[in-house]
């Protein structure tokens, strides 16, 4: 299955024929899917619709090695944790489908990441190794080609001095940051900003009080003087990302989609609009796995957008006992 066919996809019916190939790929060749779909009792020729496919909980990135078959990985994404808890760990087979993965969804959402000047407030993520959200935006700094483009670790002065320049040449820019750190940075340089895009990536990190996201974006909105905060919805274990152009509302590129499932039955489906566990289909995730059951809760709208509404209290396995694979 080549690396470009998942980005020709336009039609739902086209996702899921895609999807149910995968499915039957992933089944074959990841021996680890494998065995939870048959601890599930779920055979292939059995998965004749989105909601047959099993959905792997995500915690099983933290304890096994999630390949297929006879794939070498080119890089390890990790999530950050806790002092003395388990990370996550996503082996990436193909760099390459990342990169078009991220920059295709990115472009598909806003144009070309070359049309803005791009400036990077993600301290607690540059502080680490391993972050997926560091080599997507430190790519799109690079693709961006704009000079004034960059990272900004902890020089809150500069940034605001950066933006009221761009601001003031009527420059088209991403600012793109940890909610702490843009609160941090709006508490200090109130701005009034009219030609920038500023999107959070979610997460205190420990940092600050948690707010709930009504609240943050109040905040962020009154500081940096616009109309709307965007969102960016990713994880070290997928390979694209959703977006939200402000009010809470995520949108997938073609090649991906959420499916809300009931909190205490993982096979049921509730109708748009309650809410349940966050299920993702990132069909970019070809050597990896495509079909993950996240720690997350939301609902999805009609319109085919989805919330995010909090996670999941305690533990990793809720609503499936097999993590025990």
């Amino acid at each position: 299955m080549g690396t470009g066919t998942i980005f020709d996809i336009r039609t739902a019916r086209e996702f899921e024929a895609m999807a149910l190939n995968v499915f039957r790929m992933q089944y074959s060749e990841n021996l680890v899917y494998q065995e939870f779909c048959k601890h599930l009792n779920t055979k292939p020729e059995d998965v004749r619709e989105l909601n047959h496919i099993p959905f792997l909980p995500i915690g099983f990135f933290k304890s096994k090695n999630i390949i297929s078959i006879g794939k070498k990985y080119e890089t390890v994404f990790t999530s950050s944790g806790t002092t003395g808890s388990r990370i996550s760990k996503h082996l990436v087979s193909d760099i390459q489908m990342y990169e078009k993965s991220f920059r295709e969804g990115f472009s598909y959402f806003y144009g070309g990441i070359d049309r803005y000047c791009v400036l990077a407030l993600l301290p607690s993520y540059l502080e680490r190794q391993g972050s997926s959200l560091i080599y997507m935006v430190d790519d799109f700094i690079k693709q961006s080609g704009h000079e004034k483009s960059g990272f900004y670790l902890d020089d809150l002065e500069g940034l605001n001095d950066q933006l009221t320049q761009l601001e003031a040449a009527g420059t088209k820019t991403l600012l793109i940051g940890v909610s702490f750190a843009l609160l941090d940075l709006v508490e200090r340089h109130p701005l009034k900003l009219q030609n920038t895009i500023v999107m959070e990536t979610g997460g205190m990190k420990g940092r600050r009080k948690e707010l709930i996201r009504e609240e943050l974006h109040q905040h962020l909105k009154s500081g940096f003087g616009v109309d709307e905060i965007h969102s960016e919805y990713g994880m070290t274990e997928l390979l694209s990302q959703a977006y939200s152009p402000g009010d809470g509302r995520f949108f997938t590129p073609p090649w991906m989609q959420v499916m809300i499932r009931d909190t205490e039955d993982p096979m049921h489906y509730p109708p748009p609009g309650k809410t349940g566990g966050i299920n993702v289909i990132d069909l970019a995730n070809l050597d990896s796995c495509a079909f993950i059951a996240t720690q997350d809760l939301g609902k999805l709208h009609p319109n085919g957008s989805f919330e995010i509404l909090g996670r999941f209290d305690h533990s990793d396995i809720r609503g499936c006992n097999l993590m025990v694979l």
